[in-house]
């Protein structure tokens, strides 16, 4: 399992008019912390993509428990619970605010695909054995 925190500081225009984010934000915020994370195991999108991979978004689940509001620091907690083996790859968030209360759940889950065929994919060797040690239970 692979987990990581990322921190993002609620921003004036992310808030709507009774001062609480927005909902669509918390996709933008999901994918704050997964590159993140992806960058925690030694890659960036951009690399990825270098490798002839893409990741298209198939399903985003969020769960709205208590409001974030303008000026909030964030922190998003990223979990990669299983190895990717095949072409799915799913991310859980949860973002907390400064006093550590559960703020909102996510789940979002991708494909993995060729850039140039749209064929599903795994992984490109060089991350999955720069990762995979960490799924060794």
């Amino acid at each position: 399992m692979i987990e990581t925190t990322t921190q993002i500081r609620v921003r004036y225009a992310e808030t709507d008019q009774m001062n609480v984010v927005y909902h669509g934000n918390y996709a933008q915020y999901f994918e704050v912390a997964r590159a993140e994370c992806i960058r925690e195991f030694g890659f960036t999108y951009k690399q990825i993509e270098e490798f002839g991979v893409v990741m298209p978004i198939v399903e985003l689940n969020i769960k709205f428990i208590r409001p974030a509001h303008y000026d909030d620091l964030l922190t998003i907690k990223t979990t990669l619970k299983t190895l990717p083996e095949n072409h799915i790859m799913e991310f859980y968030h949860e973002v907390y605010n400064e006093e550590g209360k559960l703020l909102t759940m996510g789940k979002v889950v991708l494909y993995l695909i060729k850039a140039n065929t749209k064929e599903k994919t795994t992984l490109p060797k060089e991350m999955l054995e720069k990762i995979k040690y960490k799924f060794i239970v």
